[in-house]
């Protein structure tokens, strides 16, 4: 809905609301006052045209959006951001991010298992999808000091869990983009659709698993490989797969 205008003389109370407006009509009612620009989208400059206008969108209670409507290479897209301060060829521009991070837990998931965790307490307290508003929340309810602490405890495992897999993510992110084009992925492990840009999580993984203990022990100066040395056994059970 459009924004109320000025209100009329008269009793009553003021307009919440103006008239309705039909997102998808206005690619061609003002399609006279789209803009032509470059941006860049996934790793290229791509040129776009777009219109912007701030509307009332919701029920009873009416919220102000800004809508950025998009035309680029014929496909049509209406975006909406609940930051009036944004331009919109940042909001165009932060939509185009969604994908990079949807890709990134996708291999947090599937590659690291950062939400393979089993930090679990039996002090932890049963969650209710049925709870009132009034009702106070589960964690609330849990009084005993023993009890909170353990379940606080559980907590920050699983948020440090958490925090070192996204650590780990990163340092497989930047090994991967340190070293691109010095090797390819298909030297590393068999890939039934070849990449020829960086390699990906995957294959920097695959290659440490690989190599990681022989790569240490031509670096014996790191600190994680006199830490991995200071951990071993040496009584001779497992001399052989020692780092060094």
């Amino acid at each position: 809905m459009k924004k109320p205008g000025p209100r009329k003389p008269g009793r009553g109370r003021p307009p919440k609301k103006g008239a309705a407006v039909r997102l998808k009509e206005l690619f061609t009612s003002q399609k006279e006052q789209f803009q032509d620009a470059e941006i860049e989208l996934y790793g290229k400059k791509e040129s776009i045209r777009y219109y912007c206008i701030d509307l009332l969108w919701g029920q009873k209670f009416y919220q102000e959006l800004r809508f950025v409507l998009v035309e680029m290479d014929g496909i049509q897209s209406i975006l909406a951001s609940t930051s009036l301060a944004l331009e919109p060829l940042s909001v165009i521009r932060l939509y185009s991010y969604r994908f990079r991070i949807e890709c990134t837990f996708r291999e947090l998931k599937q590659q690291v298992g950062a939400f393979c965790y089993h930090f679990w307490s039996k002090h932890m307290p049963k969650l209710s999808y049925y709870q009132k508003k009034d009702e106070p929340s589960p964690l609330e309810r849990v009084g005993n000091e023993k009890s909170r602490r353990k379940v606080l405890e559980t907590v920050r495992a699983i948020e440090m869990h958490m925090a070192l897999s996204c650590i780990a993510m990163g340092i497989l992110q930047s090994v991967s983009i340190r070293f691109a084009g010095e090797f390819h992925p298909g030297q590393i492990r068999y890939q039934r659709t070849p990449s020829r840009g960086r390699m990906s999580e995957a294959a920097v993984m695959h290659y440490l698993r690989k190599h990681f203990f022989r790569l240490l022990g031509k670096q014996p100066e790191l600190c994680i490989t006199q830490i991995i040395q200071e951990q071993q056994d040496e009584s001779g059970t497992y001399w052989g797969s020692r780092a060094s």
